[in-house]
């Protein structure tokens, strides 16, 4: 297995698993739902805390792990 290969696929799993990261995460807002008064829980909605602290900081990471390695295997390739 080539290096182009081996990014190729560890690019396909980690875009899996920013997928995932990414559904697994709770809605931040109401969407149009809170224009009419859904006010009451963004007052008190503070930093994310347990596991939605761990899947924000999980889609950052793998977010820009696959934008480098994408980036790197566009530059192979050219």
């Amino acid at each position: 297995m080539n290096l182009l290969t081996f990014l190729m696929v560890l690019d396909a799993v980690v875009a899996i698993i920013l997928i995932a990261s990414v559904l697994g995460q709770e809605p931040k807002s109401a969407g149009m739902g809170g224009m009419d008064g859904g006010a009451g829980d963004t007052v008190f909605s503070g930093k994310a805390r347990g596991m939605d602290a761990l899947l924000a900081r999980v889609t950052i990471i793998f977010s820009i792990l696959f934008a480098v390695i994408t980036l790197i295997i566009a530059k192979m390739t050219s």
